[in-house]
């Protein structure tokens, strides 16, 4: 399969998922998120992957300018739906992450929930994310570990999209990291992460 194809196929893939009437991965924000948004100082954050806007809307709630970023159209309606029905505002921009023009020396938060790119791309955004954060911002991601496979709870099936942590924190050189661990935690988020799983969390400041 052309990368064009596995493109294609990833859009309808999401597309297909969001166009339910309910929320894929819930409403509520990630709980990695809301145990350590307070670190993000006050300004601008960047959401990559955002999806149906749990977490984009969370952040608006606490006072944040948010910039929701996710290539599913479908997704990101809801998320300004969503964004609507708590009575805030959030920026919501379709786009292919791979192509995503991140500014420079810009963003005082940029986060990463379940935001699953193979390697190389992964590696030029996490990058772009670094270049992206003033002194001081902060960088959050949670993401599903290899080891995750054996629980398939929720998550990519494909290896190679999972991520392990000593790579991360190579992708992510220039930050300094407060927390950067992987752990086995139960995660309950919609319909889609339903039971224990393995994931790598990461707080850094630039």
């Amino acid at each position: 399969m052309s990368e064009k194809q596995q493109i294609d196929r990833s859009y309808s893939f999401w597309d297909g998922r969001y166009s339910t009437a309910d929320y894929a991965y819930g409403t509520n924000a990630n709980d990695y998120l809301q145990s350590v948004w307070g670190h993000i100082p006050p300004g601008r954050v960047l959401s990559l992957g955002e999806g149906e806007g749990r977490n984009a809307v969370f952040l608006a709630q606490q006072e944040y300018q948010v910039v929701a970023v996710d290539f599913s159209l479908v997704g990101l309606q809801k998320a300004i739906q969503l964004a609507h029905d708590h009575s805030v505002k959030i920026n919501a921009i379709a786009v292919d992450l791979t192509t995503l023009c991140i500014k420079p020396v810009f963003w005082q938060g940029i986060i990463s929930i379940y935001c699953h790119l193979v390697p190389p791309h992964r590696a030029e955004v996490h990058q772009k994310c670094v270049q992206g954060l003033v002194k001081g911002g902060i960088f959050i991601l949670e993401a599903y570990s290899p080891r995750q496979l054996k629980y398939r709870t929720g998550g990519p099936s494909q290896l190679e999209l999972l991520m392990e942590l000593a790579d991360v924190l190579k992708e992510l050189r220039g930050l300094s990291f407060i927390t950067a661990r992987e752990i086995e935690r139960d995660v309950y988020e919609g319909r889609y992460h339903r039971g224990k799983a393995a994931v790598i969390q990461i707080l850094a400041k630039k």
